[in-house]
């Protein structure tokens, strides 16, 4: 389908001159994204955001910007949609620490559904990046590479009750015998949410509560005075032992409360960079920090369907902390291949993603006929008046059900608002799992499903 066959309202002929006339082209030279690098100047935390969880260009583009944050203006935090104790063992590995070898080892920390999401060509290549520009720098001058999400349980009991058996052997039993009763399931968090929801389990969430609160008050003990290292070593374990207490109640009520529990992740995603950036300024002042994260959490909410139903996110709960300390980019495409299952916990498959319907940013930005472009800033300007929503935006995430698209992957929303740029590849393709099973080079055919779905 090209740029002039698709179908947009009339009077928007305006709208596509204004984003031709502002739009930075993206040619993979050093220069494209010196009007970005200009806006964040000295804000703080940068969001980077991404239509979906398995295109190649999204982690590719944000890798080149965070490179370049880091070389440039001294970001020192990369902070991901991804598990806690999984990307600690990246950090270890990219801070010159602990065993792994090399880049592809350090991931393998990434091993439940989607492992794709961090397990892949280009983190792989930004892992070995990052380690290179850290040998040779010491302690605060060497960037980090930490997780945000909480659905680590297991990992996370396992790291509290490892930490303690080196430092005090009765209080990792005591954590063994609170930690007892989610291991009944495996430290799997939604069996044991279904168990509590049908009344099978009791909550554990007092006993979860009592680990943390005992990790907190004997901190003075377990930090000695072994300077940076120790207070790295408590920081990540009291981290585990709250994403346990945090993830105990998300998974408790997540079959109930949908936009509760969402709100609960976010939340907790917000409060984890609050933590880690007020514990890495002990250290070596100001730290500033670049997530890597969905448009759904990046994006301000407020500007979203997701706001009109009571959802929060991260976009949304920094802009209310920091305010102009924040810097929020969004990611779109509008048609190309994507790394997604068929479904929760199915194998990775390169699916087909299907042009955007008219009536969305998508299909406005592919009427401009550019291949890739960035629009900084989003306000303001011909363009930015002309974008003014609301309109469909396009999100997918580790599942893409193009047979059900516009009930699964479309929903209302104002771009202006929920971001401060916004960067467009109209043509994409997946992102290349480490791990590539026969079903994903076996690539899907173009327009499976009738168009006017």
């Amino acid at each position: 389908m090209s740029a002039a066959a698709v179908s947009l309202p009339a009077g928007e002929r305006e709208v596509l001159a204004a984003l031709r006339a502002e739009a930075h082209p993206l040619t993979g030279g050093e220069h494209d994204y010196d009007a970005l690098v200009d806006l964040i100047g000295g804000a703080r935390i940068v969001l980077l955001g991404e239509a979906s969880h398995g295109t190649h260009e999204f982690y590719a583009e944000r890798a080149r910007i965070t490179r370049r944050l880091i070389d440039e203006l001294g970001f020192t935090v990369v902070a991901v949609e991804g598990d806690w104790p999984d990307a600690g063992r990246v950090n270890r590995y990219v801070r010159g620490l602990g065993e792994d070898r090399d880049a592809e080892e350090a991931l393998r920390g990434f091993a439940r559904f989607p492992a794709w999401m961090w397990r892949n060509a280009e983190v792989l290549d930004f892992v070995g990046w990052l380690r290179a520009h850290n040998d040779g720098r010491r302690g605060p001058a060497k960037a980090g590479f930490y997780g945000l999400d909480l659905y680590s349980l297991g990992a996370s009991m396992r790291a509290v009750i490892d930490y303690l058996d080196e430092r005090d052997p009765a209080a990792a039993t005591r954590a063994r015998e609170r930690y007892e009763c989610l291991q009944t399931h495996g430290g799997e968090g939604t069996g044991y949410g279904q168990a509590v929801l049908l009344g099978v389990d009791e909550p554990c969430r007092r006993h979860v509560l009592a680990e943390l609160v005992e990790l907190r008050r004997r901190a003075g003990e377990y930090l000695g005075s072994d300077g940076p290292v120790a207070e790295d070593e408590y920081f990540f374990a009291e981290q585990n032992a709250a994403i346990v207490a945090t993830a105990e109640e998300y998974y408790r009520t997540m079959f109930g409360d949908q936009t509760g529990s969402w709100n609960q992740r976010d939340r907790h995603m917000a409060d984890t960079l609050d933590h880690l950036l007020a514990h890495l300024d002990r250290h070596g002042g100001r730290a500033r920090a670049i997530v890597w994260a969905h448009n759904s959490h990046v994006g301000d909410a407020r500007a979203t369907e997701m706001g009109a139903r009571g959802e929060l996110n991260i976009g949304r709960l920094l802009r209310e902390r920091h305010g102009r300390d924040v810097v929020s980019v969004g990611f779109t495409t509008d048609h190309g291949t994507v790394t997604a299952a068929r479904e929760w916990g199915g194998p990775a498959e390169r699916r087909r993603v299907r042009h955007a319907p008219a009536g969305s940013y998508e299909a406005l930005l592919h009427a401009t006929g550019l291949g890739a472009f960035l629009l900084c800033p989003l306000a303001g300007g011909r363009s930015g008046r002309g974008l003014k929503g609301p309109r469909l935006e396009r999100a997918i995430g580790v599942v893409y059900r193009p047979e059900t698209e516009r009930r699964s992957h479309w929903f209302g929303a104002d771009l202006t608002e929920q971001y401060d740029a916004l960067v467009h590849v109209d043509g994409t393709r997946a992102v290349e799992p480490l791990e590539r099973e026969p079903v994903w080079d076996a690539e899907e055919p173009p327009e499976t499903y009738p168009s006017a779905l």
